[in-house]
């Protein structure tokens, strides 16, 4: 583990807390870079001043001496040959000193010229020479120190960042996994408080639902350089953990439903967070391999909890799920506790600014992220927080995507419900076995995944390579998705129509179930992609928007899934979510012309 990463882990704060930073030293409280320093920036500032003096005080070559041959010059440019007015090389050297680097901002004024906009690369090149000449122009602007600063999450070694992203994707699943491990005990819980199978599920629809409020707060909080994602995280968890106690020990079924949807609550940040974690370390090119990984973790929760919960429940009742939750959940705890950096620049340099304000005496040191946000007050940032999510809502990208994947967050969660209509009920397994049936799902999804690595692999890396690392077209991205969007029907209508015959044998639904998972995984991966590249400057409030029409779906659908299948059969009930799920298969072909 990078010693500079370590630092900023839990662990690692801790022991610098308690010894006073004398330990876990980092390498600028041994060493602090001198031009920080009072003495050194008064010191620049005079030269400066200096420097400007001499060059208002520099001869101009023939300015403002009149003679012959400076009526030739003029006659000249006022049209005599059509050139210029020629500059002695006094004045050439004025002008040039004052004008920007133009390697780096010519092909933005080619561009312009041309009526076109300027590139993502052109854009990073024009940010990159803004940023170098801001910190000339401001002597106490923190910055990084060098391309090759270690401490910048881009700068972690492969199999670190890789360590880190594994961590992410464990911290997700841990989670994800409590709203499918509760459907596991639901007859439990019918028995122990006495109420229908409809009020029972609320207990998961209630864990969904606050998995979808909660983004709205964490979410932006990570954000914040003063508080960064590291201590989001494990705050957040803790309180997940907590509050399983008071869920396993409820007296009544109210304080049950209504510890379920804090714990959805809490659990939240590894949910809509990952993917900014993710891109803190990983670079456009690579960070579809990093998003893959970590949406691995969210597909295994909902399809290993009916698994670790079918068993559990046989054997020990409805509150062992939740046990096995708590286990899970607080074993990730403390690993993350020891092992997770803080993967936010702007909170690693917010971080480097108190240290050399400690060393160097000098208060007026700031980072870039301070100066931004100087001018808006705590209500301008909340009203920026709680609405512009819901500004973006009518976005027509925007409200097609995120209602396609809401609806597939419903189907998961309703069409769940129907798998006991199949193993129990039709093939007689028990409610261990009936979770081995959600492998299906499983394998279909790390088969995607493995797949989707090769395709970025072969087609989409040469294409980032050629264009000098960026992506061309937002659309790029979407290509496997048409594939992806016929999978999802075929599961349902293929799971449906084998399933509830007892004579097909049942290792052919499940089968159909990898459908599923191939084209769940796929179509998020694609979409979430698209959405990086289109909506680059508001992503977080993008996928803030996006988790909430996901929880509010997925928190719907389970409660009329119990009449569905009632009245319409598991053939006639899974070939309308088959139905509802050809309806937007056009969508990935339309967005791609």
């Amino acid at each position: 583990m990078p010693f500079n990463s370590f630092q900023t882990t839990l662990l690692g704060s801790a022991i610098r807390l308690a010894t006073r930073n004398r330990a876990l030293k980092y390498h600028d409280e041994i060493d602090f870079p001198d031009q920080y320093t009072l003495e050194a920036i008064r010191t620049r500032e005079r030269d400066e001043r200096a420097e400007q003096q001499t060059r208002a005080e520099a001869p101009r070559g023939n300015a403002g001496v009149r003679d012959d041959n400076m009526d030739v010059v003029e006659r000249r440019g006022e049209g005599g040959d059509g050139q210029p007015p020629r500059r002695s090389d006094s004045d050439i050297t004025i002008v040039e000193e004052n004008i920007p680097d133009q390697s780096s901002g010519q092909k933005n004024e080619k561009n312009a010229q041309a009526g076109e906009q300027p590139s993502e690369k052109d854009r990073k090149a024009e940010n990159q020479r803004e940023a170098e000449e801001g910190t000339r122009t401001d002597p106490n602007l923190v910055t990084w120190y060098g391309d090759d600063d270690p401490e910048n999450p881009y700068n972690w070694s492969t199999g670190y960042k890789s360590f880190v992203a594994l961590q992410m994707s464990f911290l997700t699943f841990a989670v994800y996994i409590g709203s499918a491990i509760y459907s596991s005990g639901l007859e439990g819980v019918m028995k122990q408080f006495d109420v229908s199978q409809t009020t029972a599920l609320v207990g998961l629809t209630t864990f969904v639902l606050g998995y979808g409020v909660g983004p709205m707060i964490w979410s932006p909080l990570s954000e914040f350089p003063n508080v960064g994602r590291m201590p989001v995280y494990i705050f957040t968890l803790f309180i997940f953990v907590a509050l399983q106690f008071p869920t396993i020990y409820a007296n009544n079924i109210h304080t049950l439903l209504a510890m379920r949807f804090l714990a959805g609550f809490f659990g939240s940040p590894a949910l809509a967070v990952g993917g900014a974690t993710m891109s803190d370390m990983f670079r456009p090119k690579h960070l579809a391999y990093a998003i893959g990984v970590w949406g691995c973790g969210a597909v295994c929760g909902p399809v290993i909890g009916p698994l670790l919960g079918g068993f559990t429940y046989q054997a020990k009742g409805w509150t062992w799920p939740l046990w096995t939750l708590t286990w899970l959940s607080g074993a990730c705890l403390v690993f993350i506790v020891i092992f997770f950096p803080e993967t936010s620049g702007k909170n690693i340099l917010h971080r480097r600014m108190l240290r050399l304000r400690r060393a160097t005496g000098n208060q007026e040191l700031k980072t870039q992220a301070m100066i931004d946000s100087a001018d808006r007050s705590p209500s301008k940032v909340a009203s920026e927080i709680l609405i512009r999510p819901f500004v973006l809502f009518f976005d027509p990208i925007l409200l097609v995507y995120n209602t396609y994947l809401a609806l597939i967050y419903g189907l998961l969660y309703i069409w769940f419900e129907s798998f006991p209509l199949v193993y129990v009920q039709v093939h007689g397994f028990n409610p261990g076995e009936n979770g081995l049936a959600f492998l299906g799902i499983f394998v279909g999804a790390w088969l995607a995944c493995a797949a989707f690595c090769f395709y970025i692999h072969k087609y989409l890396e040469p294409i980032f390579d050629a264009n000098d690392g960026v992506i061309p077209c937002p659309e790029i991205r979407l290509y496997p998705a048409p594939i992806a969007a016929v999978c999802i029907p075929v599961a349902m209508f293929g799971f449906g129509w084998s399933g509830q015959y007892e004579s097909v044998h049942w290792i052919v639904p499940t089968i159909f179930t990898a459908f599923f998972g191939i084209g769940a995984f796929v179509l998020f991966q694609c979409i979430f992609a698209y959405f990086g590249d289109v909506f680059y400057a508001d992503m977080g409030s993008v996928l803030t928007l996006n988790d909430l029409f996901r929880a509010s779906w997925g928190a719907a659908f389970p409660l009329f899934a119990n009449a569905l299948f009632k009245h319409l059969g598991i053939g006639g009930g899974n070939s309308l979510l088959g139905g509802l799920a050809c309806l937007f298969i056009p969508a990935p072909f339309l967005f791609i012309k």
